[in-house]
């Protein structure tokens, strides 16, 4: 259940930091508070993983699942252009999370 709480918190996070981009530093009402109503569940949900995940795990996945999410959400949704670096940057991340979940036993059950 933590890995599945982790996802969704990771995906609320995507969307928090896509709205902080939207709200046009702070001056769109409406994407201000999106940006922060977002922010808030994603970090209430952060505290519900780090009652039974390690925090170094969970911190490791939600960051790394952030930077690659927000990347592939830049050049998606907002034109940013990558590089073979930025997409093997990202690859890496994910093969991180992919090691942390299949292969470690830090990660607990």
């Amino acid at each position: 259940m933590h890995w599945f709480l982790l996802a969704i918190g990771v995906a609320i996070e995507i969307a928090a930091t896509a709205s902080l981009r939207l709200s046009d530093g702070f001056t769109r009402p409406g994407f201000t508070a999106l940006t922060l109503m977002c922010f808030a569940l994603a970090f209430y949900l952060m505290s519900l993983v780090v009652r039974t995940m390690p925090l170094g795990i969970a911190y490791s996945v939600w960051a790394g699942g952030g930077i690659a999410g927000v990347t592939l959400l830049g050049a998606t949704a907002f034109g940013q252009s990558l590089d073979g670096y930025a997409y093997l940057g990202i690859g890496l991340i994910i093969a991180g999370v992919m090691v942390l979940n299949a292969l470690s036993t830090a990660a607990g059950a």
